[in-house]
């Protein structure tokens, strides 16, 4: 039996047929012959991890297992605090950071016996839609290495559509999961906004980031949540209704979306969409139907309004949370310096990429004296009128079905010149972040370029705590379907 979900893992450990030290070691093997293509990996724990597969199996052996998660190999976007083991956020910056601490959402996943296989690779920072902005290099898509992965989370969807891994824990802020799930075949989960801690996470935009689930099913994607979900006392923004619920859907049932009301907003399904993709998604909202799911046209008129607002709104965040790194702390300090002036100065010149340093003048920009109203505080202005549509529009239906992303994954260097391009990318997703809602991207078909297949990812988005929700139909959805069971051959 080849292992390519939590579930399978679970069941076979559970039975004895297998154990976490054998899986462990059969994904490192992979990442060891593999990886060298793909450059997922930045960071290795492997000492770490098999003594984790280890304490698993005595567990199981005892009848003592955590759960779902025991043993089961897991990766971390490498902007996510482990204990001693080096975090950069993919940034020379921090090329030489160990936190001492655990992030809460990799302490309640070593609470459940899961094993952290290691650090991936992510835009530096998370500034990106392709990990190409990584100061360690770009990773690649496991469907054609000439083409991006997506981002800024990339490092996390190639390691697990590549097999490195059951599941990884990747950061959303303006589509960061749901994008490159999208491109590389898997299943994206970015939850409602404090639904998951997070403390330990180098922040980004903090009003927007949401740490949360990639794995191969719908189904994995909630075994992780009901691990990583919950209020946090560190992190005065998490929710306080505790742990996420059971996701239970009927097997056998003819039509278990039956009652569902899905609704298809026209401004997504618009211009800039490519054709293909608009094919690939009709073609799922047909295996809706055939669920039971209801569909009705609706509208979200502020759509158009959402990017503009989101790159206003995230630099002038980005802006106030990477003041903290100016080589004093922690992090690289220039070895040019010569006073405490070119510290500060140096330290973040040679520090920081191209990106970045956009991203901060942009954001120092808007909230500076004289702009501060005209831009910053129109586009709060403009983020409430976005969370009041998709409240109205919720009135309406249960869930919003979308493309994940216009396009499927383009080829390395295509978009680099053009920033604005590249910002283009999250046009399906970012609203979701603006709005605080959940959202998943699970696989539903491939297009064909080049002579590449590349997958196609469809996107289920939810009133605020409605991850029981759109779990429920993706779940559905891939119980009669299996694009994500597809494997890439690189």
């Amino acid at each position: 039996m080849v292992i390519k979900t939590i579930t399978q893992a679970n069941e076979a450990l559970e039975k004895g047929e297998l154990r976490s030290i054998d899986l462990v070691n059969e994904h490192f093997d992979r990442i060891n012959e593999h990886d060298s293509k793909i450059k997922s990996f930045l960071t290795l724990n492997k000492e770490e991890a098999l003594a984790q597969a280890q304490a698993s199996d005595r567990r199981r052996a005892e009848s003592k297992s955590l759960g779902d998660l025991d043993g089961i190999p897991v990766s971390i976007k490498d902007i996510v605090a482990i204990k001693n083991l080096r975090t950069t956020a993919s940034s020379n910056l921090l090329a030489n950071f160990v936190p001492a601490y655990d992030a809460t959402v990799v302490k309640k996943l070593k609470e459940a016996g899961a094993v952290i296989l290691g650090k991936v690779n992510c835009d530096a920072w998370a500034h990106g839609s392709s990990t190409e902005n990584s100061d360690f290099g770009p990773s690649k898509n496991p469907w054609d290495l000439e083409r991006i992965p997506g981002g800024s989370s990339g490092g996390s969807t190639a390691a697990v559509a590549a097999g490195f891994g059951l599941a990884s824990i990747g950061t959303d802020t303006g589509g960061s999961i749901r994008q490159p799930a999208s491109l590389c075949g898997v299943t994206g989960l970015k939850p409602t906004y404090g639904r998951v801690s997070r403390y330990g996470l180098i922040a980004m935009a903090s009003s927007l980031d949401c740490p949360g689930p990639i794995t191969r099913s719908a189904e994995d994607a909630a075994l992780m949540m009901r691990v990583i979900a919950g209020q946090d006392y560190l992190d005065s923004t998490t929710l306080p209704e505790g742990k996420f619920p059971e996701v239970n859907v009927d097997k056998d049932g003819n039509a278990p979306l039956k009652g569902l009301r899905v609704g298809l907003p026209k401004e997504y399904f618009a211009d800039g969409l490519d054709s293909e993709v608009a094919q690939v998604v009709e073609e799922a909202i047909d295996q809706f139907k055939k669920l039971g799911a209801e569909f009705k046209e609706v509208s979200l008129p502020t759509t158009k309004n959402a990017l503009a607002v989101y790159y206003v709104i995230m630099p002038a965040e980005v802006s106030s949370n990477l003041a903290r790194f100016d080589g004093i702390r922690y992090g690289v300090r220039s070895e040019k310096a010569q006073n405490l002036a070119e510290i500060y100065d140096l330290s973040r010149s040679e520090g920081f990429g191209a990106e970045a340093k956009r991203r901060i003048m942009m954001g120092t920009y808007v909230l500076s004296s004289g702009y501060y109203d005209a831009y910053y505080k129109k586009a709060m202005q403009v983020r409430t009128l976005i969370i009041e549509d998709f409240h109205r529009v919720f009135d309406e239906v249960d869930l919003l079905l979308t493309p994940t992303s216009p396009t499927p994954a383009w080829k390395m260097g295509e978009k680099t010149e053009d920033p604005l391009t590249m910002y283009l990318a999250d046009i399906y997703t970012v609203s979701a972040n603006l709005a605080g809602i959940p959202g998943i991207s699970v696989p539903c078909g491939f297009v064909k370029q080049d002579s590449s297949q590349l997958p196609v990812g469809l996107q289920l988005l939810g009133n605020q705590l409605d991850e029981d929700k759109i779990l429920r139909a993706a779940i559905a959805y891939q119980q009669a379907t299996d694009w994500h069971l597809r494997d890439p051959e690189f």
